[in-house]
């Protein structure tokens, strides 16, 4: 494997087959492994529908017995809001100044980049992995955005590994229309989460019950963070 780091970060709320074509995706192209970072408190959406501990546990499920792919705690155990730059910040001070880095997210999440903190100051810190989804593309980017990465684009995966951080870096990954919302939407409806999510996480999900009106008292106990 290359010497890049490369972290997805995501609420994965739950984790679904479209989050593991991207991470495979990018395990492939990158030839890295993929450490899948499990905000504990986004602060750029509503409130996850499952705790973090069930979110967690789930990516567990999700990624066992998937060469190259593990899951990362570290927001997990920081607590607090789950900023990506101290996320960031974090990974740098861990590897050091010279270690090539990239932050692996979906288009949707990269057009709202402006709204995050300090989000020039994350490309001093990393590289960005950016993964399109069927209503979030990559071919209209708005401003400021556009101005500000438009020299930063990287044209093959070998760029990221030539400098630790400040490239923008564009997966081709086929396409699935899987999202959080319409796994959460089929549980509420009952119609049924098959071929959305691996099997094992179908069945933490019922075990827990999870994502209904009415959820259950199924919540874990504390797990090492």
């Amino acid at each position: 494997m290359t010497g890049l780091q490369v972290f997805y970060g995501g609420t994965f709320d739950p984790v679904h087959d479209g989050h593991l074509a991207v991470a495979r995706a990018a395990r492939d192209a990158l030839d890295a492994r993929v450490r899948l970072v499990p905000a504990a408190d986004p602060p750029h959406r509503a409130p996850p529908g499952a705790s973090a501990v069930h979110r967690a546990r789930m990516l567990d499920l999700a990624v066992a017995g998937e060469p190259g792919l593990c899951v990362d705690r570290r927001e997990l155990a920081r607590g607090g809001r789950s900023y990506s730059i101290e996320t960031l910040r974090g990974i740098r001070q861990e590897l050091g100044p010279d270690a090539p880095v990239a932050w692996l997210v979906g288009a949707d999440s990269f057009l709202d980049l402006p709204a995050w903190r300090d989000w020039q100051g994350l490309f001093e810190l990393a590289h960005f992995v950016v993964a399109e989804r069927p209503g979030a593309s990559l071919d209209a980017v708005p401003e400021p955005l556009a101005s500000f990465i438009a020299p930063r684009w990287a044209n093959a995966a070998a760029d990221l590994v030539t400098a630790p951080a400040g490239r923008v870096w564009r997966l081709r990954q086929p396409l699935q229309a899987e999202s959080g919302t319409q796994v959460r939407d089929a549980i509420a409806a009952d119609t049924g989460i098959g071929g959305l999510v691996p099997a094992a996480v179908a069945e933490y999900i019922r075990r827990h019950e999870l994502y209904r009106a009415e959820p259950g008292d199924g919540a874990p106990g504390p797990a090492p963070l």
